[in-house]
């Protein structure tokens, strides 16, 4: 069976509902920079995401190829996550989506080091013809964050985030969103495909004791 890092790391891709604490160590990830509103068709954000995926399965598939990985196992393309901010705003400003700045990411395993990151894009660019540049070896050390599931619309998680800024209030902890520590999501649902009202949402943020 293929490790899958939502099964074999529940507690970083399966919290509860109910808002909890958690230490995030260091990971590498495949990252692409951008900015505006992701709900764009054919936007920055829509195409950064198939410049992602592109490259996490070169690196997935390179087993059938000559190029050898060491320490390669078989894993399924973790989910997808995003950083995202806004400058000038106290939090998110939901309804004002053209002034997001966002880090899009699919995590990497370990075992993929940033010459392996290098073939992938120059592979990618020779068989797909296209421009693979803005992608990204990114190492994110997360640390103290405070973290929940969210069900249903990406517009409704100012709830959720309520919910879990009473929790960390209640716990001795204070929001620690800086211009390096941002808000994270994880998404486990696919949008285009199925109820909204269900879709499901890792909601991350950093914090710090009071």
């Amino acid at each position: 069976m293929p490790f899958d890092f939502k099964k074999e790391y529940k507690k970083f891709y399966r919290p509860p509902r109910k808002p909890v604490i958690v230490e995030i160590p260091e990971m590498n990830f495949l990252a692409v920079k951008g900015k505006g509103n992701p709900n764009e068709e054919m936007g920055e954000y829509k195409v950064a995401v198939g410049l992602l995926y592109t490259i996490a399965y070169t690196i997935k598939m390179s087993y059938k190829g000559n190029y050898k990985i060491d320490g390669y196992y078989q894993y399924v393309v973790p989910p997808l996550e995003g950083l995202w901010w806004q400058t000038g705003t106290n939090g998110i400003d939901y309804k004002n989506k053209d002034r997001f700045h966002w880090i899009s990411l699919l995590r990497l395993p370990d075992f993929i080091a940033r010459e392996d990151f290098e073939w992938a894009i120059k592979e990618a660019t020779k068989k797909k013809k296209d421009d693979f540049s803005k992608v990204d070896f990114f190492t994110h050390s997360e640390g103290l964050c405070v973290q929940c599931m969210h069900i249903g619309p990406y517009d409704n998680e100012p709830i959720t985030i309520s919910r879990m800024n009473d929790y960390i209030e209640q716990n001795g902890y204070i929001s620690d969103i800086t211009d390096k520590r941002h808000h994270h999501e994880i998404y486990l649902s696919d949008p285009r495909k199925g109820d909204l009202s269900k879709l499901k949402t890792v909601i991350r943020e950093p914090i710090k004791r009071i």
